[in-house]
């Protein structure tokens, strides 16, 4: 160890969401706080995420929506749940959801808007909401206000100037009047995950709680008798022993923070670490898209201090691909594909050439259908599979943010549907009937093999011209040449972790808190089980659990003070 351990009141792990709203929500309540970031910038995979919070009945509607409820947004969770979402965790999350809202921009220069007409992912559902409202979007972020820690900030491949409502995820084309986007780029104003980060940051900032970067947590420190957390304080929080700092190393060595009220695990999942995913995930996971340092490392220091784990099977599902040459954060770039998927003339097909599941279905839910086992090959059903589409799809959209009369060489490209199939290794008898059966259902403007265009859901990262219609996602591919890219299973980050009770503390096998130690986001087992229930699932519950388990650290200082 590098000199004597240094003393502070919480010790929050990690730069994302949940761990920015931890920490603030300690030092808010007037705890000291340290916040320690592995890498060497600030945000990880939230600044590069869309930035949007999944709220249920946070009363932002206006005059006019359909009133949400408490009962709406239990009852469309439950009905999701397969039985892996546990009931307090849910309620947890949506009666303090909306509250942890307005504390964000009561502390914060934040104001957060609802994404108008964004559906949740399972809109049909009962409790859902077709016409949206759940998902509330951070706005603009003025980075000068970060000063020199506007450079500190992970920053994402995609344009950082635009809000969620203004991407492709939000339903848009990314199209932005150019004098708007010029300015916003003279006085840097970002949007999605890097507002949300930018703003955090600078109230934690302003409060003199600033990152701590390249300083990697390692191991937990145990506390013995006679320490804050031997006090108790009436609700099963430890009768001696318990979690009272970390060990890290730093560029300047290794160094002991001691934690009198506890330790908050927000260090992101463990989809970067290869024996990790293997061990846990139920299926193929070989490209995530999220920030690389999440090597599981909180996760590693939960299980050696006893910690009970769930959801470990589970992550966040999204199909990517990969381009040759693209890199991003020095390592080859998964990139999310989610409108190619969903625009007309397009389909998925497996190697058998054959489609086999809803094309347009939300990201996370494709990852059952790309994980389905065949008992009689012992593989993967539906892996390798291929996004198939004819050139007029190309020629009206572009794919991938590429466009030209000629698609770039990582596209494959064939003058037939016989041809194609013999590129990618599928049988073209196939994949002819496969796209002429398509074709006869577009006719009847109906998906009766999978259901596309069913959902409200399914057209709205379709054609915006067609949105309400089936022709926002169904459509014949007619016009040759044909094209065909590879999709791969990935991820935007892992599910499991440490579980929890309703104040974010981590629990022992015997389902009893672990004293002085806290989990949140990513780290912690996900409060919604298998379900992403619309746009921003991943940020909702990171920043309401982020709040509960810092806010319920600083409390503890009160009990060792009586």
């Amino acid at each position: 160890m590098t000199g004597s351990p240094i003393d502070t009141d919480v010790v929050v792990l990690g730069t994302g969401a949940a761990g920015l709203v931890a920490a603030l929500a300690a030092r808010t309540a007037g705890a000291r706080v340290v916040l320690l970031e592995k890498s060497d910038a600030v945000g990880g995979t939230t600044a590069i995420s869309g930035g949007t919070c999944w709220i249920p009945n946070h009363g932002r509607l206006g005059a006019g929506a359909r009133p949400d409820s408490r009962e709406d947004a239990l009852a469309y969770l439950g009905s999701l749940s397969h039985g892996l979402i546990r009931p307090d965790l849910a309620a947890a999350l949506v009666d303090h959801g909306p509250a942890v809202v307005d504390w964000i921009e009561e502390v914060t220069s934040l104001h957060f808007e609802v994404v108008a007409g964004f559906p949740d992912y399972h809109p049909e559902h009962p409790g859902g909401r077709p016409e949206g409202g759940r998902s509330l979007d951070p706005g603009l972020f003025a980075f000068p206000r970060l000063g020199e820690w506007a450079a500190r900030v992970v920053r994402p491949a995609k344009n950082p100037h635009l809000t969620l409502p203004e991407t492709d995820l939000g339903g848009s084309d990314g199209r932005i009047p150019r004098p708007e986007l010029l300015d916003r780029r003279a006085r840097d104003l970002r949007g999605c995950g890097a507002a949300l980060v930018g703003g955090l940051l600078e109230s934690l900032l302003d409060l003199d709680v600033a990152p701590r970067l390249r300083h990697r947590a390692e191991a937990l420190t145990l506390a013995g008798d006679g320490d804050v957390h031997g006090a108790g304080d009436g609700d099963g929080d430890g009768d001696g022993g318990g979690v009272n700092g970390v060990r890290a190393t730093t560029p300047d060595g290794d160094v002991e923070y001691r934690a009198r009220a506890g330790v908050v695990i927000a260090s992101g999942g463990f989809e970067w670490d290869p024996d990790l995913a293997a061990a846990f995930l139920r299926g193929p996971m070989d490209s995530p898209a999220s920030y690389p340092a999440n090597t599981g490392d909180g996760l590693r220091m939960a299980m050696t201090v006893g910690a009970r784990l769930g959801l470990m099977r589970e992550a966040w599902w999204v199909p990517t691909i990969r381009i040759p040459g693209d890199v991003l954060f020095g390592r080859p770039r998964s990139q999310i594909v989610l409108r190619e998927r969903t625009l007309p003339r397009s389909i998925i097909v497996n190697r058998r050439g054959v489609r086999f599941t809803n094309e347009a279905a939300n990201y996370n839910a494709l990852g059952g259908a790309f994980h389905q086992f065949d008992a009689t090959t012992f593989d993967y059903a539906n892996l390798p599979c291929w996004l198939v589409f004819d050139h007029q799809h190309w020629s009206e959209y572009g794919f991938a943010g590429c466009r030209g009369h000629t698609p770039p060489d990582w596209i494959t490209t064939a003058p037939d549907l016989d041809a194609l199939g013999l590129a990618i290794g599928v049988p073209g008898e196939a994949l002819a009937a496969t796209v002429a059966r398509w074709n006869d259902l577009v006719t009847n403007e109906r998906d009766d093999d999978h259901g596309r265009g069913d959902s409200a859901y399914d057209g709205w990262n379709g054609d915006a011209r067609r949105r309400g219609t089936p022709q926002a996602t169904l459509g014949p591919l007619l016009q040759p040449p044909f094209h065909a890219v590879e999709l791969h299973s990935g991820c935007l980050g892992t599910k499991g972790g440490a579980a929890t009770d309703v104040n974010g503390r981590v629990l022992d096998h015997d389902g009893e808190p672990i004293p002085g130690l806290y989990a949140a986001g990513n780290a912690m087992a996900c409060p919604t089980g298998m379900v992403y229930g619309g746009a921003g699932g991943t940020l909702g519950p990171a920043i309401t659990f982020g709040h509960l388990a810092g806010a319920h650290a600083a409390s503890r200082l009160a009990v060792a003070r009586t």
